[in-house]
């Protein structure tokens, strides 16, 4: 303290003492509210001048008793001007967050609820609101919750709160949050509010504890939010970090775009976390077990780090951010993120049968895009599988193969080609872009075919403008309506470089699409929802339709072609007429079962269709293939000259040994067979056949299924080929049944060997699980078997 004679006004020190004795509690006054406002009155007790005066020894013996005085004592030590204190007008001072008011009779009122408030700590209800948002099931402490749906919160605070007092919230994600992005919301505790908007509603308050309702819109953004909180009051406070929680989108709640209206296909399409998916071809049609695992550890991470990993957000992250609301943009954004082509992105396109750097899919069992990313964000979403699957690169709605005189493939001349089957994603939300006709399904497709806009994706197309011929909305609604109804064109290459057509078909494209059932592993042909029936007056309608609006309108989405060789695309008057068709018929018919390590038994009917004798060439040609047809070798090469009389039959036996094809066979083990038949008077046929071998693989449980409890399973597998097998491997997994993947050496093998392996599984999740086994060897393709295993709770 200065002392008095340096000059000026000596600087005064007051001591207040609480009224009462140390025994004495602080005054308490109720509010109408109930909560509890405590008070204290503290009485000035004296002025000190700068020398050793008894009010100064109180002041002082008052500051070494303030760090022992309980509830009834206080101290406050102030520098106050002299003159002010004689005027007996003592303004409010604040110290260290504590507002003391004068009064004319030197009495100051201390109010503890003017003390800063705080929370001292958050409980998150996860348990509670993971059953109510159907988040249960994703891993960690971190909460995880739906949009446009209220979770539960419980405030533990430093001291109760007072009537006018009231918790404001903040939440944010992303960065350069905004309330103009509406990446960011700042509301308080009030009554409920309007559906667009953030809410807080108190539930319940007990002492120091509020439990808090929060709601968000059915349109916010999506993704990893932090939530801050202070205390409304009349001094400025810091927001306090409570922590972080995921936001995803929600199918239980109507005003949600995503919304889907039936619990079971919610429990299906967002919550089941395996699946069928279906391969093969047109007439053998197969199912493969498959975990999505989008509950897996890390998986919602990785997720939203997907999205974050995308140009749109490297460009400009607090757009990108903002935009994540609307279904329609997070979908094509994993699109393009699933294929690595332009942004480095999961999964890049092999299409040689070729693996290197990566993992043949056909060692897969299960997979992270983008079903799993889909419905782990909160999107119903299902995988559907498409047999004799149209790329058509040059947009003009048909597929046009070339052959050369022994039916053999020609790719380097056509960039369009035919799949044995593809795989997508269809995804039901509602599309506010183009009027809710189009709501619903959603095809999406991450396979890197074309680029669209610049970039390697596809979708979302909606289902019904496909089904009804609207190609020109977006986005790549013709690649799609290719894929599913492109009419199919088969033209004969000659050696001087000209071309006739042999085969024409608007029916071959788009068969037997296919998903699996709801609450069952059937399968379900959904061609139906994608045309009207094939050869009807109504599907030829809306090809024409969709014709005219492709080539007269720029379509939405509009892709880009990317050419292999010298593609010969061909005008509209090319594919309206139609191919002559021969006078005779031919089909490929199996006399064995095509079974893997075996010899290849068939034979090519021919029938003459005429009343007059016809003498007919036929060269045939057999290959090795990938699911996308595309040959790998040649396995057959051979020719035969066949006299059919009036009305005639004739069967040609053809026989592909094992050791023909065991060395080019592919993982996909398909074998195409043509026929190319040149019949007198120049007409010709060519006849088509693909083959898939069949192998042997079966799955038994050895008793009842359990949380908890180890279960046996037996899994017994044949070595099809006709010599000794060595160093095969038995990958097992299953969600909820295993962590990992499992690993078993299988003992070497004999010629057609039967063999058994056992081993245990403990079950961690309840309700049907699917277990996946793949017999891996490097003396053949994969053999894959599942089982679906329904777990019982522990009791």
């Amino acid at each position: 303290m200065n002392d008095c004679k340096s000059g000026g006004p000596a600087p005064k020190l007051i001591t207040m003492d609480l009224e009462g004795s140390l025994s004495e509690p602080p005054f308490a006054h109720r509010s109408a509210a109930g909560r509890q406002r405590p008070e204290t009155r503290l009485v000035h007790t004296g002025l000190a001048g700068c020398s050793d005066t008894p009010s100064r020894r109180s002041a002082q013996r008052a500051q070494r008793n303030q760090g022992q005085a309980g509830p009834g004592m206080a101290a406050l030590m102030l520098n106050l001007d002299s003159q002010a204190a004689a005027a007996q007008h003592l303004p409010s001072l604040a110290v260290r967050g504590i507002v003391v008011k004068s009064s004319s009779r030197h009495v100051w009122s201390l109010s503890f609820s003017d003390i800063w408030i705080r929370v001292t700590e958050v409980d998150w209800l996860s348990r509670k609101n993971g059953a109510a948002h159907h988040t249960q099931e994703y891993p960690g402490p971190e909460l995880v919750v739906r949009r446009g749906q209220a979770f539960t919160l419980v405030l533990e605070l430093s001291r109760p709160l007072e009537d006018q007092e009231t918790i404001i919230f903040r939440v944010e994600t992303g960065p350069q949050a905004s309330e103009d992005h509406h990446t960011k919301a700042v509301f308080q505790i009030s009554e409920p509010g309007v559906d667009k908007t953030w809410t807080a509603v108190e539930e319940a308050q007990t002492e120091n504890t509020v439990t808090v309702s929060i709601a968000s819109p059915p349109n916010a953004v999506i993704g990893r939010y932090l939530i801050s909180t202070r205390v409304s009051s009349r001094r400025k406070q810091n927001d306090r970090k409570l922590g972080e929680f995921v936001l995803l989108f929600n199918p239980w709640c109507p005003e949600d775009d995503v919304f889907l209206d039936s619990e079971e296909e919610r429990q299906e399409y967002v919550l089941n976390d395996s699946g069928i998916i279906f391969r093969g071809v047109e007439k053998h049609i197969r199912a493969q077990g498959w975990n999505y695992g989008q509950f897996e550890e890390d998986i919602l991470n990785i997720c939203l780090s997907i999205l974050d990993r995308s140009p749109l957000h490297q460009n400009d992250p607090a757009t990108d951010v903002s935009r994540r609301h609307d279904p329609i943009y997070v979908s094509r954004a994993i699109s393009a993120m699933v294929n690595s082509n332009n942004d480095r992105g999961v999964v890049q396109g092999q299409w040689q049968g070729k693996y290197g750097g990566g993992t043949s899919p056909l060692h897969w069992s299960g997979s992270v895009p983008p079903t799993p990313i889909l419905r782990c964000l909160g999107i119903a979403t299902r995988v559907v599988s498409n047999f004799n699957s149209a790329h058509d690169t040059d947009r003009n709605l048909s597929v046009d193969k070339y052959v050369d005189s022994f039916g053999r493939t020609l790719d380097d001349l056509s960039e369009d080609s035919m799949w044995n089957f593809h795989v997508w994603n269809e995804s039901w939300f509602a599309r506010q872009d183009l009027g809710p006709s189009y709501n619903g399904w959603q095809v999406l497709d991450a396979t890197p075919q074309e680029e669209s806009e610049g970039v390697f994706r596809c979708g979302p197309a909606s289902v019904t403008a496909i089904r009804e011929g609207d190609v020109h909305l977006a986005h790549d609604c013709p690649f799609v309506f290719a894929e599913v109804n492109a009419d199919y064109i088969t033209w004969l290459w000659h050696e001087d470089e000209s071309r006739e057509r042999v085969y024409s078909d608007t029916k071959k494209i788009g068969r037997c699409i296919s998903t699996k059932a709801v609450g069952s592993d059937s399968r379900v042909d959904i061609t139906g929802l994608y045309k009207y029936p094939e050869g009807s007056w109504k599907e030829r309608q809306v090809y024409r339709k969709a014709v005219r609006k492709l080539f007269s309108v720029e379509s939405s989405g509009r892709r880009t072609r990317v050419r292999r060789g010298g593609g010969r695309g061909l005008w509209r008057d090319d594919l309206l007429e139609p191919a002559t068709k021969p006078n005779i018929t031919g089909k490929f018919k199996m006399l064995e079962p095509p079974k893997l390590g075996h010899d290849l038994s068939l034979a090519l009917c021919l029938a003459n269709l005429t009343s007059r004798a016809q003498r007919v060439r036929v060269n045939l040609s057999a290959a090795t293939i990938l699911y996308t047809r595309r040959p790998v070798a040649e396995v057959l090469h051979e020719s035969h000259s066949v006299q059919l009389g009036p009305e005639e039959e004739k069967q040609i036996p053809i026989t592909i040994s094992y050791s023909q094809y065991k060395e080019d066979l592919t993982e996909d083990k398909k074998i195409l067979l043509a026929a190319m038949c040149f019949v007198t008077k120049g007409e010709k046929l060519l006849v088509e056949k693909d083959i898939t071998l069949e192998d042997f693989i079966t799955i038994k449980v050895l008793g009842p299924a359990v949380v908890g409890v180890a279960v046996m399973v037996k899994v017994t597998v044949v070595n099809p080929l006709l010599e000794r097998v060595e160093d095969c491997v038995l990958m097992v997994e299953g969600s909820g049944l295993l962590q990992g993947q499992l690993s078993i050496d299988v003992p070497s093998l004999e010629p057609q060997e039967r063999a058994s392996v056992q081993f245990n599984i403990t079950p961690s999740k309840s309700g049907p699980r699917q277990l996946q086994v793949d017999l891996v060897s490097p003396h053949f393709p994969d053999i894959k078997g599942f089982v679906v295993i329904h777990v019982a709770t522990a009791k």
